[in-house]
């Protein structure tokens, strides 16, 4: 593989235009190819973001030789079918979140992407904003001591469309798993995996949540609270106490932000001076991963995807949803 690596997206939707603009502030990036099951689709994505190839059959795409890594930006039901397409062909995966449906879909990721020798990876894009990893070290180092209590939401306010991607059963609607993952993935990354789940939702007319309200406990009784809404616009902001100061990630908490640090003295704001839109720190780190030949993240792992779909299947059995 040459230094710099070819992307290529699956599914040229919202998000993917998202990624493909963060790839342009990655040096070792070039946006190669774009597939879509519609080639007029392909086309207009590949002539706005700027790609090399368009084409209009996943299979076409992965057939090229050229292609080193892929984006994969289809709907979280069909993260699976497409992941293990890529695998087949041994082309790395960078698979948006959630990375399945379920425990049993990830695990039959990781099996086959080890099964392959091919690189894979959760795209959880949060984990790698530096205010996001600022914030994990500051608690990480216990320099204001231990976690008291954390709270985190993410809102907004989708009008209800039984057929939108966003109330859709069979396109794996809900808050949950569209954005109720990010609460959820930064309680695991500040706080750990907890002892005790609770959860409680209300649920729209097509059967997913549209609200969803989990409780992590852990030991000595610190309890994370979370929260999602599609039917509400919220702040987006996460709180963690400590013992001796209070953080506070500023609104949007999942996209590049700063940080608010209080405590009996002091009050001060860490800026991080992002000027890209936050998808190029993990493009950059999977371009890394790729050139120093590794099969799975070192930041990412397997073991973290692993656990952050455990909880969420866990708050899914507690809310009731099945899909």
């Amino acid at each position: 593989m040459s230094k710099k690596i070819n992307w290529a997206i699956l599914g040229p939707g919202k998000i993917a235009k998202k990624f493909a603009l963060g790839l342009t502030h990655v040096s070792n990036a070039n946006l190669y190819a774009v597939a879509s099951r519609s080639l007029d689709k392909a086309k207009d994505f590949s002539k706005e973001m700027g790609a090399d190839k368009a084409y209009g059959s996943y299979e076409e795409m992965l057939n090229d030789t050229e292609v080193d890594a892929v984006y994969v930006a289809t709907p979280h039901v069909f993260h699976n079918e497409h992941t293990l397409l890529c695998l087949k062909h041994k082309k790395a995966v960078l698979c948006e979140k959630p990375f399945a449906m379920n425990k049993n879909q990830v695990k039959e990721m990781i099996d086959f992407a080890q099964k392959q020798d091919t690189f894979l990876m959760e795209a959880m894009w949060t984990h790698f904003l530096p205010h996001f990893q600022y914030t994990a070290e500051i608690i990480k180092s216990g320099k204001y001591g231990k976690v008291l209590s954390m709270e985190a939401d993410f809102g907004f306010d989708a009008p209800f469309d039984a057929e939108s991607r966003i109330y859709n059963k069979s396109l794996g609607g809900g808050s949950l798993l569209d954005i109720g993952i990010y609460p959820i993935f930064a309680a695991l990354s500040f706080l750990g995996k907890p002892e005790k789940i609770k959860a409680t939702a209300k649920m729209a007319d097509t059967g997913v949540d549209a609200r969803c309200h989990a409780t992590f406990i852990y030991p000595e009784n610190v309890k994370a609270e979370l929260y999602s809404f599609v039917d509400k616009e919220t702040d987006v902001a996460a709180t963690i106490k400590l013992e001796k100061a209070e953080i506070y990630i500023k609104p949007r908490f999942h996209n590049p932000s700063s940080v608010v640090i209080t405590t009996p003295t002091e009050n001060f704001t860490k800026e991080f001076g992002v000027t890209a839109n936050g998808y190029n720190f993990e493009a950059e780190h999977v371009g890394k991963m790729l050139l120093e030949g590794r099969k799975e993240s070192t930041e990412m792992t397997f073991a973290k995807s692993l656990e952050l779909i455990e909880m969420l299947d866990s708050v899914r059995e507690k809310i009731g949803l099945k899909y």
